[in-house]
This record gives C-alpha cells, sequence and structure tokens, in this order.
C-alpha cells in the first residue's frame, strides 16, 4: 500500500534499503535488530499457534525491552486484526489508492 510505503520511507531514510525490504526483506541489509523484528512479526502473522517463549526471548537478546516487544505486539495483531476485518467484509482499498 501506498501509505504503508510512505511510512516506511521516512523510518528508513534510504531509498535503496526501502527497495530491498519491499523485495525481499529476508535478503535486505538489516541490522540484527530490525532483522529480529521482522522474523517475529511475520511468524506471530503467519503462524500465531506456533509462538514460544523462545520468541520473545529472541527480540529481549537484541536489546528490546518487555515493553518494545509488547508494542511490537500489540501493532502486528492490530493489522492482522484490521485487515482481515476488511478482507472478510470485501472491503478494497480507498479509490484515491492506486
Amino acid at each position: 500500500m501506498v501509505h504503508h510505503r510512505r511510512g516506511l520511507r521516512q523510518l528508513l531514510k534510504n531509498d535503496a534499503l526501502l527497495a530491498a525490504v519491499e523485495d525481499d526483506w529476508t535478503t535486505a541489509a538489516l541490522d540484527d535488530k530490525r532483522r529480529a523484528m521482522l522474523t517475529f512479526v511475520v511468524k506471530l502473522t503467519v503462524t500465531p499457534g506456533a509462538m514460544t517463549p523462545a520468541d520473545a526471548q529472541a527480540l529481549r537478546d537484541v536489546e528490546f525491552s518487555d515493553r518494545d516487544i509488547l508494542d511490537i505486539t500489540e501493532v502486528a495483531a492490530y493489522y492482522a486484526y484490521a485487515n482481515r476485518i476488511a478482507d472478510g467484509l470485501g472491503i478494497g482499498p480507498e479509490s484515491w489508492i492506486p
């Protein structure tokens, strides 16, 4: 989505890295902290029942606090929820999104 790309661009401040993340984040030149966060979020999104305490520990190991882990989990869960509601109701993107 265009608005997600805009936000990621502001966060990364690096168009080449943005393109690499969009192409395949697993091969992008991300630091260990970002890579651990994305690994956690993908697992939470794709296979939530497979999450274990070790997944949160992997975030602590790269210096995320417990509050950070809560925030990461809440944002990922909220987007999964909101997207499933929209998909379930057949709601498409707004007309202004190309």
